[in-house]
């Protein structure tokens, strides 16, 4: 048993790395953060405040429930920055000359918008939605842009950043971190409203897709500003179901009467449970494997630490 361990496992694995056990963690993490947010926005009457400044209740809610993840990035520098063994994870997650740049976040952003949008364009097309312009709010715009960011960033944080780099410091295979984050990335969408099989493997594959970004780029940023403009454009500008929620606002209005469920859009999920999408995303991470085939690793934390620590010498 000891020699399987060895051969499947590396040397500077910790015990909470183990896949069920970081899984737990990473799901702590989530549930955690959100509920201190929550608690903490109760008690400072944010729910009122945030009503008087929309003038809707229904857009404060759902503008709370984005703002109610920036629990999750406190609890997970926590999480981060205190144990002395995770605190290599914290230069994955900022600046770095890499992918956590400039460059990486126009990469990721004009990725999220482009992928959504052009699933958009092809249900319009198809006949299967019909939109209509709803309003441009420019100041609305932009904090809704920062709640998205708080909320798609803080999924990457807890997915691609901590659950990733815990089962990529045990486990010799990057395939299991990668696959590993990613199905449980899709487990934590299945309460979400019109939750389907399709949608569930789209959420596998776009998790693939974050994941490849961090492994040949070593850009956090880059996956998080992905997600962003895929929820942010669906959501916000087109008024379109973002894990089965809509918004109040949006800069376009969905004729939800009028909708069918076709190749790119799905009545209970929206774009995102769609086949079209899938095969979007499947071209997307087909791609950026074909342009990194025969490159390794962009950056491996424990690889160095291990190296560092004699581990090498010793197995």
């Amino acid at each position: 048993m000891k020699g399987i361990i060895e051969k499947i496992t590396r040397p500077s694995r910790k015990w909470t790395d183990q896949l069920l056990i970081a899984g737990v963690l990473s799901v702590v993490l989530m549930v955690g953060g959100m509920g201190v947010a929550d608690t903490a926005f109760k008690k400072l009457g944010l729910q009122g405040r945030l009503e008087s400044f929309f003038g809707s209740d229904n857009l404060a809610a759902f503008f709370l429930e984005y703002l109610t993840f920036i629990g999750i990035w406190i609890i997970a520098f926590l999480f981060i920055a205190i144990p002395k063994g995770n605190r290599p994870m914290l230069k994955a997650w900022g600046y770095n000359r890499e992918g956590n740049n400039l460059k990486g976040i126009l990469v990721g952003a004009l990725l999220g918008f482009a992928t959504n949008g052009f699933c958009v364009l092809m249900s319009v097309l198809m006949g299967d939605i019909k939109l209509s312009f709803n309003g441009f709010k420019p100041i609305i715009l932009l904090i809704f842009l920062a709640v998205v960011f708080i909320q798609s960033g803080a999924e990457e944080i807890t997915d691609r950043l901590y659950f990733y780099q815990k089962l990529r410091r045990r486990y010799k295979s990057p395939w299991v971190a990668i696959l590993g984050n990613s199905i449980v990335f899709m487990v934590l969408h299945m309460p979400n409203p019109g939750f389907t099989a399709i949608a569930g493997c789209q959420i596998v594959l776009v998790g693939i897709i974050f994941s490849v970004m961090v492994y040949y780029y070593n850009s956090l940023w880059a996956a998080m500003w992905f997600h962003t403009l895929w929820n942010y454009t669906q959501n916000i500008i087109f008024g379109l179901p973002n894990s089965g929620r809509v918004s109040d606002y949006s800069i376009f209005k969905l004729e939800a009467a009028s909708a069918n469920s076709g190749f790119f859009y799905d009545t209970a999920f929206g774009v995102e449970g769609s086949i079209g999408a899938s095969v979007v995303l499947a071209v997307v991470l087909v791609i950026l494997l074909l342009i990194n085939r025969g490159k390794g690793e962009k950056r491996d934390y424990w690889e160095d630490i291990a190296a560092e620590a004699g581990y090498e010498s010793k197995h």
